[in-house]
Parts: C-alpha cells; sequence; structure tokens
C-alpha cells in the first residue's frame, strides 16, 4: 500500500485545476488589487507541516511568498535560506499590523491552540486562509472560523490534503454510486497514539535562546517551559492545553471521507468507552462511539460510526467481513446492506466479499493539487473543496470526540444549533478563557 507521504510527494505535485465541488464564498474579483494576478503570502508556522504547505504552495507559479512568522528563529534560518526575499516576524500580529497593504492570503501551520487566533485574525483583514487540521482547538473557535469566513467572503481551505486525492475520491464515488447498497455502519482507526498517561515532569528547564516561549504559548496560561521535546517542536500534540491528541491530527484525514461519501452534518451524540485524559495529557486507546441522523445513502434514520486508536481496533467481527483481505494500518470501514468498503489511508479502496465484487471497475477520478486550487480560487480560478463550510463541521464533529474521552461511558447529547451538551459539566470545555492580554476579536 502507497504511504501518505509518496501520494503526497508524487501526486500533488502535479497541478491538476480546481476541485470540483463549489465552495459558498464568491472569489472572483478578490484579488483585483493584487499586482500581476500573483498572490501575495504570508506563511506562519514554517516547521513541520509549516514547511511542508509552505514548499508545497510554492511550487505554484502564481504565488509570492512575502512574509514568514515563526517563534522559532531556528525554523526561520532555514526558511531564509531558501526564501530569502521574504521578510521575517516572531509575532503574529506584528506581521499583520505592517503587511496586510501586501498580503492577499496566509497559510496557519502552528500548533492547533493558535489556528483559529491566527486564521480569525487574518480573516477580518479580508485574507484568504490555507489552514492546517485540526481547523482549531476548540469547538467555539471553529465555529466561529466558519462564521467569520463566511462573512468576510474569504477563500478557505483546510489542510487535509488527500481529500484531493484520486483514492479518497474514488471510495466517495463509490459509496455514492451505491455499489455497496445503502451504509449501515462505519467503523474508523489509526494506530498513532498522541497520548501521555504520565504526570507532568516538574522540573523547570531553561528557555532555548531560539525559542520565544511567551509567543509560543499565545492564548493559553502562562506556565514553565519544560525541554527534552515536551511541549516544542511537536509533542504538543499530546498536551490538552495545546494539541488534540491522535484524534484531532488524524481524525480529520480518515472521517474526511466517511462526512463525504454519506454527507453527514452534526453528530446526535457521542459517548466514549476508553479511558479519560490526565489533568495534562490526553488519553491513549480511544474508542469512541458517535450517533449521526441518516442521511439518503444511510440504511437507517441514524448511522452508528465509531472510531479507535493507537492500541484499539475494530471488534473481530467486523474485521471477519474482509475474508482473507487485510485491515489496513488505518482507516475506515463502511458496512452496507450490499457488500462491504474499505478505504484505507491512503490507498485504493477494497471491496468484499471479494468474489462479488472480482470485476468490479473502481471509477476513474484524477488527482486535484489540494494546494494549487487554493491558490487558484484566491486568484479567481475554480473553488476549494475542503472549504470551512464543509471543514468546519468535520472538525467539530472531531472535537467531539475529545470532550467526550473526558466523561467515560457517558452519552453525551450535543445540541450543535446551540454549541451546547445535555451534561453541563461538558460544557466547560466548548470554549475557553484566552489568558490576559491576548484579547482576540470575534473570539474573546
Amino acid at each position: 500500500m502507497k504511504t501518505q507521504r509518496q501520494l503526497t510527494r508524487r501526486s500533488f505535485l502535479k497541478t491538476a485545476g480546481a476541485a470540483a465541488i463549489v465552495a459558498p464564498f464568491i472569489t472572483r474579483g478578490l484579488l483585483a488589487n493584487s499586482p500581476n494576478s500573483v498572490l501575495r503570502h504570508a506563511s506562519f508556522g514554517v516547521g513541520g507541516m509549516g514547511w511542508s504547505d509552505l514548499t508545497q504552495l510554492a511550487l505554484q507559479p502564481k504565488f509570492k511568498l512575502v512574509a514568514l512568522c515563526d517563534v522559532d528563529s531556528k525554523q526561520i534560518e532555514r526558511a531564509q535560506k531558501q526564501f530569502p526575499d521574504a521578510r521575517v516576524y516572531r509575532d503574529y500580529r506584528e506581521l499583520l499590523d505592517k503587511e496586510a497593504k501586501n498580503i492577499d492570503s496566509v497559510n496557519v501551520s502552528t500548533p492547533d491552540h493558535m489556528h483559529a487566533p491566527i486564521a480569525v485574525s487574518a480573516m477580518q483583514l479580508g485574507k484568504h486562509v490555507y489552514g492546517q487540521k485540526p481547523l482549531a482547538h476548540d469547538l467555539y473557535e471553529v465555529r466561529r472560523m466558519t462564521e467569520v469566513a463566511q462573512k468576510n467572503k474569504v477563500v478557505t481551505q483546510m489542510g487535509i490534503q488527500i481529500h484531493s486525492a484520486a483514492e479518497y475520491r474514488i471510495g466517495v464515488r463509490i459509496v455514492q454510486s451505491g455499489a455497496i447498497g445503502k451504509v449501515k455502519e462505519v467503523h474508523s482507526w489509526c494506530p498513532k497514539s498522541w497520548g501521555d498517561s504520565s504526570a507532568k515532569p516538574t522540573r523547570v528547564d531553561p528557555v532555548p535562546e531560539n525559542l520565544d516561549w511567551n509567543l509560543w504559548l499565545g492564548v493559553c496560561a502562562d506556565r514553565p517551559f519544560i525541554g527534552d521535546a515536551y511541549y516544542h517542536p511537536s509533542n504538543w500534540r499530546k498536551r490538552l492545553d495545546f494539541g488534540t491528541g491522535t484524534f484531532g491530527d488524524m481524525g480529520c484525514h480518515i472521517f474526511d471521507p466517511v462526512f463525504k461519501a454519506l454527507e453527514l452534518a452534526a453528530p446526535i451524540s457521542v459517548r466514549s468507552e476508553g479511558l479519560p485524559p490526565n489533568q495534562w495529557n490526553w488519553a491513549l486507546d480511544s474508542k469512541i462511539h458517535y450517533t449521526f441522523a441518516g442521511t439518503k445513502y444511510t440504511a437507517e434514520k441514524i448511522l452508528p460510526v465509531t472510531w479507535y486508536d493507537g492500541a484499539s481496533k475494530p471488534p473481530a467481527e467486523v474485521i471477519a467481513l474482509l475474508g482473507k483481505g487485510e485491515l489496513p494500518n488505518s482507516g475506515s470501514i463502511f458496512i452496507g446492506t450490499d457488500g462491504v468498503m474499505v478505504m484505507p489511508h491512503v490507498g485504493k479502496p477494497q471491496l468484499y466479499p471479494e468474489a462479488k465484487f472480482k470485476d468490479f471497475k473502481h471509477p476513474e477520478i484524477g488527482e486535484v493539487n489540494h494546494w494549487g486550487s487554493f491558490v487558484s480560487a484566491c486568484l479567481g480560478e475554480g473553488k476549494t473543496s475542503a472549504h470551512f463550510a464543509y471543514a468546519g463541521p468535520l472538525t467539530e464533529a472531531v472535537l467531539l470526540g475529545g470532550i467526550a474521552s473526558r466523561f467515560p461511558r457517558t452519552t453525551l447529547e450535543w445540541n450543535a444549533r446551540k454549541l451546547k451538551f445535555n451534561l453541563s459539566e461538558a460544557n466547560q470545555f466548548v470554549r475557553r478563557t484566552y489568558r490576559k492580554g491576548w484579547s482576540i476579536k470575534g473570539l474573546s
């Protein structure tokens, strides 16, 4: 099976035009003031996925990097070597203040806790946003990002690049064609373990000279720095205040074709059967049950969807539906009235029982360059398909799983319109308070 890395490097370097699914935003003419129809861009976060996003965007012929921002000077130094003409900043607020007239778009590829503050600030200035997954750290932030994007009529795209891969698009087409009948249930899983059952270390380490710890904390409460990569540069995903665990990291990817194929909306309820997080970190080995309202592609009026991560896997009776077929490392199993489809992350969809589908021909669907479609849409050419009107509800559903994990073996009923649970204790996790001095217009 091809890996995600292989697919993204091989496939997404090919410019294939814009996505076929229309976003509900007007895009033509938005860049009338941009010289020579070039997209003038600023990058927030240039390490990890930030580097990947920046280098992929820079491959687009009408893209120009004007400025970049990172709280880590080592990351800035590396980026400057490849983009020597870009102006550099440590504080995103200073960049937006000084460069607002010089840029048309941004990518926000920072740790999760700063996605919403930066993206909302940029959108309120009329800047188009490519935002990494998950869209934000908290449910309220996600809802506001979706609303602000629509109000300001900006082009948006969430960084779920496999959304544009041929494999995922083929899987969506197969389900919607009725090849496996109406879908009765879905099981999705990922073996990553972005959690930590241990207590936070009590030591206090010196902040490295290259890191602005205050800016890295951003809207989160002040605390001492801990070295050995406990927070920076990557293990922040395990920490409650900064990341969203395995589910937040991978749920937006793996739930994407489930949402798209079945045209799902907000869940009705969510229930965790795994261990809760401790005071500091997300838990390991999640098992989360969702109930969604049925759609024209489902067999019943409700649809059960279950998520597993770490050591948790779908039950034996579900895996048995694959016969001699192997369970992919990660992905989803769609159980239909007339068959079963396995959607690997990332790989060609497989249909079962094999005897029934031995002559089945997969639809021929081309690839779309996820970053290229964003650049094109910003320039008034085509639309994006993972715009925030789609990515917002998807991310909200994913983040519900994290909240449910705090209340094991408790069914939480969800009112999406009001952003409220039936359990008052759970509502405190819908929206957090930003630390003093970090009031963000549109969020605080």
